[in-house]
């Protein structure tokens, strides 16, 4: 939204919203965060809002950008293929293996853009990161320095598995990139340990 994208779905495990002029962040925040109540109350305070029960059915929505960002496996072969169906352009999880092997398949052989969770859902662990450092060393950084720097950290994520999944021989393929990435990482800290 910050960007200027229109969110037309939001789910939780009972269902999900789909509002066609746009999801209210406004709406959505008050029933979740501080209500933390159930994505049916927000039909009732957004009239052009539909609620429709069972999360699958998120992915029949027609989109350029999805985000499975609840659950594991939760977008599987079937779902990605309708979202393939309807043009989806990119498809980035939020969670970790928020989507099937089966669906991860199917993403690829159609050429959509696909993040995995080791890669695109590393905000988070990195977050923690970041307050780890500001605690030890007594610091309190503003939501705006944290933001940049994890902002720093994303793009620096992106371009290693975009060159990792380069030099293996698959461009593109962002689970080839990060899978490599990560054993390179995980390699040149046993080297360091002896």
């Amino acid at each position: 939204m910050e960007k200027g994208a229109k969110v037309v779905t939001a789910s939780d495990s009972g269902g999900y919203i789909y509002d066609k002029n746009g999801i209210n962040l406004e709406v959505l925040k008050q029933i979740k965060e501080v209500e933390r109540a159930r994505l049916t109350e927000y039909v009732k305070r957004v009239p052009t809002a539909e609620y429709h029960e069972g999360s699958s059915g998120v992915w029949t929505v027609p989109c350029d950008i999805a985000l499975p960002c609840a659950t594991q496996n939760e977008l599987d072969a079937d779902g990605a293929r309708t979202l393939v169906k309807n043009g989806v352009i990119a498809v980035a999880e939020g969670s970790n293996m928020g989507t099937t092997p089966g669906g991860v398949d199917v993403l690829h052989e159609a050429g959509v853009l696909y993040l995995p969770g080791k890669a695109s859902n590393a905000g988070g662990v990195s977050v923690s990161g970041l307050e780890m450092s500001q605690n030890s060393l007594r610091l309190s950084w503003s939501f705006a320095e944290v933001d940049e720097k994890l902002h720093g950290i994303m793009v620096n994520i992106f371009h290693t598995i975009n060159k990792a999944a380069e030099a293996a021989g698959a461009p593109g393929n962002f689970v080839i990139g990060a899978n490599v990435a990560g054993l390179l990482k995980v390699a040149q800290a046993m080297i360091w340990q002896g």
